[in-house]
């Protein structure tokens, strides 16, 4: 394998992985709260949301410096959206666990994401290209990872004033899963005609 600079941030993400889940795993009640407007927000769920937004930096970074410099390698092009993945569901099937997140809302969004790959490699086996993400599929993302951020932090900021942020990230990612998930079978239903 050819460790360019892509291929280290994709991996780096992998290993970060597991330190997000030690952090939300283990109950670190010695680290203490942090006090931000009104609300005590756990320690380790500060931390674990640093990790995270290191992670999702580092996939924009990838795929970036990827483009620019036409790098493509076949760990690229596994790694890079399996470690998207694994992280996202990771997050999301923590937020389930503590609470913060209604399992049904999840389960929706795991099953269109298994759906939607299982769909990738149907495309790539028949020989056909894997299309580029659309719109609604960048919004499904972009509001993914601020509904974790914002659900991980307690609602930080908007907490004070009752104001669910994270879970309107939350429903709107929902919103767009669906929408994107939908489009995107939509554009590749000539592959079932086979």
């Amino acid at each position: 394998m050819e460790w360019n600079l892509p291929n280290k941030l994709t991996m780096f993400r992998i290993i970060l992985i597991p330190v997000f889940i030690i952090l939300l795993a283990f109950n670190f009640t010695s680290w203490g709260d942090i006090y931000v407007m009104d609300d005590l927000i756990p320690m380790n769920h500060v931390i674990a949301t640093i990790v995270f937004i290191i992670a999702s930096l580092t996939d924009l970074a990838d795929g970036k410096i990827a483009r620019k410099n036409k790098i493509v390698t076949n760990f690229g092009k596994f790694a890079d959206p399996l470690a998207d993945k694994m992280l996202v569901m990771t997050a999301f099937v923590f937020l389930v666990g503590l609470k913060m997140a209604p399992a049904w809302v999840i389960a929706i969004i795991v099953c269109r994401e298994l759906a939607v790959t299982g769909l990738r490699m149907l495309l790539l086996e028949e020989g056909g290209s894997v299309m580029a993400a659309q719109m609604p599929g960048k919004i499904k993302t972009t509001t993914q990872m601020l509904a974790i951020i914002f659900l991980l932090m307690h609602n930080i900021f908007f907490s004070a004033i009752n104001f669910p942020i994270g879970e309107i990230f939350l429903y709107i990612c929902l919103f767009f899963t669906l929408y994107s998930g939908f489009d995107y079978f939509w554009q590749a239903r000539d592959v079932f005609k086979k």
